[in-house]
């Protein structure tokens, strides 16, 4: 396997505000609290140890082995669960939302990062535990986001009405998904593999949450890693205080205000994520997950006929915790609160919305995790990789717009200028002396040497022509190789990551694939990793 990569700046794909946090801008310290170098997680440590109750580690621990009861843990993740009873035991965290068979790459891609970095941190670390843990989105809403994936080029898609938080749906009807998915893979050793792993996870699982737990859980449990659902009420009561001050003083909304107005007055161009809302909690029930909304001292739910006085929903939220659902700006902090966590690994967008959390954390005095960019990869095939060597091509040319790739290589192979001029010029100046030659011997000829000149001319201008039209089919055969590789590797103009799923290439190196990339991503740096396969 052949290892490569592009700085993530030069790539095109990211922000300037995550540029310039690689970049380690000083203007940025305010926003977040360590920058993710090995050196800096001592520090890490030390804040979060002392910050962390320690009944909370047995909430999570007891929580966590109930999650699991229904399903077949490895002694790794088992020792893990037990393990975060400890004082010396902390997590590395990602989370993702409940995407039909898994999404796209890039969710290998984050928790193979967070795998990855434990590993780091007990070599540097040896006095401590690191468990990775996948937070899953189960009382996320947004069904048309997650309802598909791409496979070959085609959308496989999850046709069904949907409300309230994903992780509750039923999969009912999700066979048809698997006959298509059979359909499309094929019958090798491989394709059936993945057809009887959707089946196990989709089928065989009463709801999307037990679905996706089976099947981060099959590709990832060798590893030890921790799969969370936030949506249960022995650990939302760890919560109570925090949803109480959202309620009543809106202390997510006024902190998190500030923190945007500081970071529009940085000058940066960097877009707002994430807007707060007085309140940031939902109301959450089978098939309901609606906004909290307050006016003149009543509490609505949006969209029902749902209303509560305060002592009412004070009353509510001590009963029925599980029934408060934190949106995107509150769910980072109850990951926080319930998990000895040190580090969150997302994206560029997740981590852009993090920066505009640092001073509520700060408020409610709970430790800000330090925040790293997931591994980001573009995986090759040999056969790719020999087009490229044809074309001439090295890594950084492939994330170029394809129309500045085009312009660059036709650049780059028109080395040569195929117009005649000047051998016409000196053709003419060489009959000249013919014609003077003629004159002085006989007129007659003169004729004859203009018909010569001629005919000589107009076979360089018939060269000239056939030489470009060889050069134009050579450039466009060019283009159209050169035009193809890209959209192979880079389909829909989009990163490989984002739009193809990750049974496309574990058809082709079935239970080799996982095992490779955690070998070979380095979770700490800062490119774009390209790998040969």
């Amino acid at each position: 396997m052949k290892i490569d990569g592009v700085p993530f700046k030069k790539t095109g794909y990211f922000s300037k505000l995550i540029g310039d946090y690689l970049d380690e801008v000083n203007t940025l310290d305010p926003f977040y609290n360590r920058f993710p170098k090995i050196e800096n997680f001592k520090s890490q440590i030390e804040e979060k140890q002392q910050n962390f109750p320690k009944e909370h580690r047995a909430i999570l621990s007891e929580a966590l082995q109930n999650q699991y009861k229904n399903f077949e843990a490895s002694d790794a993740t088992l020792e893990n669960i037990k393990a975060l009873k400890s004082e010396n035991t902390f997590t590395i965290v990602t989370g993702h939302q409940l995407n039909l068979f898994t999404g796209p790459l890039y969710f290998l891609y984050k928790i193979i990062s967070t795998i990855n970095l434990t590993e780091e941190l007990k070599e540097k670390h040896p006095e401590s535990n690191f468990v990775p843990v996948y937070w899953m989105a189960t009382e996320d809403h947004d069904f048309d986001e997650i309802n598909y994936f791409t496979l070959n080029g085609k959308k496989i898609q999850w046709n069904v009405e949907a409300s309230g938080g994903v992780g509750r749906l039923s999969t009912e009807g999700l066979e048809v998904i698997a006959s298509t998915l059979a359909s499309e893979l094929g019958a090798s050793k491989n394709a059936v593999f993945l057809t009887e792993l959707f089946k196990k996870a989709y089928v065989s699982h009463d709801n999307l949450t037990d679905a996706t737990r089976y099947l981060a859980n099959e590709l990832f449990k060798s590893y030890g890693l921790v799969i969370v659902d936030g949506d249960d009420k022995v650990l939302k009561q760890l919560l109570i205080p925090y949803v109480k001050s959202d309620l009543l003083q809106n202390t997510s909304f006024k902190k998190v205000s500030e923190s945007i107005d500081n970071l529009n007055a940085l000058n940066g161009n960097y877009p707002i994520q994430v807007n707060p809302r007085e309140i940031n909690y939902f109301y959450l029930t089978d098939g309901v997950r609606e906004r909290i909304i307050e006016k003149d001292g009543v509490f609505y739910v949006n969209d029902t006929e749902l209303r509560f006085t305060e002592k009412e929903i004070l009353e509510e939220l001590n009963e029925y915790p599980e029934r408060f659902s934190p949106n995107v700006v509150c769910r980072p902090l109850y990951q926080e609160i319930i998990l000895p966590n040190l580090c969150y690994i997302g994206g560029g967008g997740e981590l852009a919305y993090w920066f505009e959390l640092k001073s509520y954390f700060s408020e409610v005095k709970v430790t800000f995790p330090m925040l790293l960019l997931r591994n980001s990869v573009l995986l090759i095939t040999e056969k790719q990789s020999e087009k490229m060597e044809k074309l001439e091509l090295n890594i950084s040319h492939l994330f170029l717009k394809q129309n500045s790739l085009i312009n660059k290589k036709i650049r780059d192979i028109s080395n040569i200028d195929i117009d005649f001029s000047p051998q016409k010029e000196h053709l003419k100046a060489q009959f000249e002396s013919m014609y003077e030659l003629a004159k002085q011997t006989d007129e007659s000829f003169v004729g004859a040497v203009k018909a010569q000149e001629i005919k000589q001319l107009k076979g360089l201008e018939n060269l000239e022509k056939r030489l470009l039209k060889a050069q134009k089919r050579k450039l466009k055969d060019h283009v159209i190789r050169l035009t193809s590789l890209q959209n192979e590797l880079f389909p829909n103009f989009s990163l490989q990551e984002r739009q193809t799923n990750f049974s496309e290439f574990y058809l082709a190196y079935g239970d080799q694939l996982i095992p490779a990339l955690v070998k070979h991503l380095d979770p700490l740096t800062t490119e774009f990793e390209v790998l040969v396969l």
